[in-house]
């Protein structure tokens, strides 16, 4: 192998200006805005003190998980249902014990997803802005404050990328192999709970085998799948890394439903491991029943149809909760993957990377069979639009053009603060307050 591969392979090949590598970690800034969203997620969270949309079906399944006593909402894995059962268990059987660990898990999410943007792009402005707008953005809000699964799995894909950015430094100084080992627990972690993070699982892998390839050249390429002396991850080879990205993810996966080898009716055998997931398949894909808040890919992407997780006169005050992504965030974040579409094509692989992990976010439920599918399926998707537009708005940013950034962050901040009533199950002055929220007639 040439002695100048490691050198030729840039620790920072991925980065939003040539100005990237030299500016100061934005830490400080990602500790407070995650501070402040810890704080207003919390605010209220036990309003309403009653169950509201699917905390119906994943409450009785966390409990289930406390006493052993038999399978309920067999259709997802365990994950995300075992972090509810900690709460209750931590707080008593109530709204703060059922929707505490959302909230922990939607603060840590985004402190990750923040930190992987600052690896990869080795932006400061582009982290901050990230920072900012997906703290304001309705969904991960939302979904910090519910008894669902999703956010258990959004915190646990967002701190796997946080450690493949840091794995991908091929930085000879830092521990690659233990990244990409924590890459492939937290992976796995993520699938445990919910699986609409599946199609994301191959990229960690598939975009190592693509750089190692690319690192090596010429005759270099005989030893492709034991080299490891070459980008993206100093002294990995590899097989070593189909390891911990490939192997690895499926066996924590795995582990994860230890729990329910200790029911007490019909427990989980060795032997049922495997023939389980294709029942809970099953199950997902016997769910036909219309639903009234229903929707499909497409209409998330233009933020026309929504969910309305509760409105009704609840703890002694008309109150909602809409499931709604931020009405500038959203659509100003097309645009955003347009641009960034073209400059990975030519050649950005931060953007084309972007762009890529949406469009599989989304294609997930684009091509899904599933007969009902909600606005909330496009969580992970909307992360990458978020990251998107952060990634263009830092760009004039860092060109001298600052009233975009302020302008875009400002917008996303007032939205925020206008929607926060309907967001965190405010107090509502009348009974069709809805009608000052529902801008669009589909919203309703």
């Amino acid at each position: 192998m040439r002695r100048g591969t490691v050198i030729a392979y840039l620790p920072n090949n991925m980065t939003v200006s040539p100005k990237s590598a030299q500016q100061r970690d934005p830490l400080p800034w990602l500790l407070a805005i995650t501070v402040a969203f810890f704080a207003l997620a919390l605010h209220r969270i036990a309003i309403p003190s009653k169950t509201m949309f699917d905390e119906i079906h994943y409450l009785p399944a966390a409990r289930r998980l406390i006493d052993l006593t038999r399978r309920y909402n067999p259709e997802h894995p365990l994950l995300a249902k075992e972090m509810i059962s900690l709460g209750i268990r931590a707080f008593g059987d109530n709204a703060f014990g059922w929707r505490f660990p959302n909230a922990v898990l939607g603060t840590i999410g985004l402190f990750a997803a923040t930190r992987a943007m600052w690896w990869a792009s080795r932006s400061r402005s582009a982290t901050i802005l990230f920072a900012i707008l997906l703290a304001t953005n309705f969904i991960w809000f939302i979904l910090s404050r519910i008894a669902m699964l999703d956010m258990t799995m959004l915190a646990m894909m967002a701190l796997a990328f946080w450690q493949w950015a840091l794995a991908f430094r091929n930085d000879q100084r830092t521990n690659g192999r233990l990244h990409l080992i924590l890459c492939g627990v937290f992976l796995g972690l993520s699938l445990g709970a919910k699986w609409n993070g599946a199609p994301l699982l191959v990229a960690p892998g598939l975009l190592f085998a693509w750089e190692r390839w690319q690192a090596l050249k010429g005759s270099e390429r005989r030893y492709f799948l034991t080299a490891p002396k070459a980008g993206p991850v100093f002294g990995v080879s590899l097989l070593e890394a189909g390891l911990w990205l490939g192997l690895l993810p499926a066996v924590v996966y795995l582990a994860t439903f230890a729990p329910a080898f200790f029911y007490k009716v019909q427990p989980l055998t060795l032997g049922g491991l495997i023939p389980w997931q294709g029942y809970m398949l099953q199950l997902q894909d016997s769910v036909v029943k219309p639903h009234t808040y229903m929707s499909r890919w497409w209409q998330w992407v233009f933020n026309i149809r929504p969910i309305w997780f509760l409105y009704e006169n609840v703890d002694g005050a008309q109150r909602g909760v809409l499931m709604l992504g931020n009405p500038f965030t959203m659509l100003a974040g097309l645009p955003a993957l347009a641009f960034c579409a073209w400059d990975g094509m030519r050649g950005d692989r931060l953007r084309r990377g972007i762009v890529l992990l949406y469009i599989l976010a989304l294609v997930f439920w684009a091509l899904n069979g599933k007969p009902v599918q909600f606005y909330y399926h496009y969580a992970l998707a909307s992360v990458f639009l978020v990251a998107a537009l952060s990634i263009v708005l830092a760009e004039w940013w860092e060109a001298g053009r600052r009233w975009p950034a302020y302008l875009g962050a400002g917008l996303a901040f007032a939205l925020f603060i206008g929607f926060y009533p309907i967001l965190s199950a405010g107090a509502l002055p009348r009974a069709n307050s809805y009608v000052d929220y529902a801008w669009l007639k589909s919203w309703r």
